[in-house]
């Protein structure tokens, strides 16, 4: 059997971010890509390997578009 959840009557302190994420349509779109040689953290690629996995896709892509997101949202 699952464990409870015990809920309380906490005060939730959060911060609205705007969305800057394309939208799936966006994402399944073939783009133009440059090969690159990057160095990242452990961490960072053992981040996306983990939810590529759970997502049944490549980690390389998620990488790919975090970065075009960060750079859309940065280019205005």
């Amino acid at each position: 059997m699952k464990k409870k959840t015990k809920y309380t009557n906490e005060p939730i302190n959060f911060k609205v971010i705007d969305d800057f994420l394309p939208s799936p349509e966006q994402l399944a779109l073939k783009e133009d890509n440059v090969r690159v040689t990057i160095t990242l953290s452990k961490a960072s690629v053992n981040f996306f390997k983990r939810h590529a996995k759970k997502a049944n896709g490549h980690y390389q892509s998620m990488i790919r578009k975090v970065l075009d997101s960060y750079a859309a949202h940065y280019e205005r």
